[in-house]
Formats: structure tokens, C-alpha cells, sequence
């Protein structure tokens, strides 16, 4: 009885599998040539700054222009807290409350 028995048609299960391989492969080869146009376009502009560097320092050195000063005038001692704590409200009200006097 189980011998006479036609095994099922799956055909249609390995065409679809083939088709999903296939499509997945296409986004993957799409994925690789953006990645790879994004990294030209990266070494491009990396090796134009390459090229201004050595200009820039050279001014430096010859003391045609200044090095760049940090932004808030001075740089933080590596011991000292560079975020200052929040008063709390108390502090915030006692604050206002001895400037009206």
C-alpha cells in the first residue's frame, strides 16, 4: 500500500527557494557596490585633507599664523571636574530670596 504511493510534487517549493536565493543575492551584491562607492568617496576626501595638512602645519611652524586656542579659553586640569553639579532647589530659592534684601 505505502509502495504504490506517488510522492508529493515540490517543485514548486524548490523553484520558490531558488527565487528567494536569488533575490536575496541581488540586495546583497546592491549592498556591496554602495558600500564600496561610499568608501571611495571617503578615501577621496580623506586623502584631500591629506593634502592640506602639511600645508596648515607648515604655517605653524613658520609662525605665519597662530594654533588653534580651545574654545573656552583654557583647558581643564586633568584633576578637575569639568561639569559643575546642579544646585538644588532649596539652594535655588535661599539664592533668591537673600538677593531681594
Amino acid at each position: 500500500m505505502f509502495i504504490q504511493d506517488t510522492p508529493p510534487d515540490t517543485s514548486a517549493y524548490m523553484i520558490a527557494g531558488y527565487a528567494f536565493f536569488f533575490v536575496l543575492m541581488i540586495i546583497y551584491l546592491v549592498s556591496l557596490y554602495v558600500r564600496s562607492r561610499n568608501l571611495n568617496e571617503d578615501l577621496t576626501v580623506l586623502e584631500s585633507m591629506k593634502e592640506q595638512i602639511p600645508v596648515m602645519e607648515g604655517k605653524v611652524q613658520a609662525g605665519k599664523s597662530e594654533p588653534d586656542k580651545p574654545i573656552r579659553g583654557r583647558t581643564p586640569s586633568p584633576g578637575r571636574r569639568t561639569t559643575k553639579a546642579k544646585a538644588s532647589k532649596s539652594n535655588r530659592v535661599k539664592k533668591k530670596t537673600t538677593k531681594k534684601k
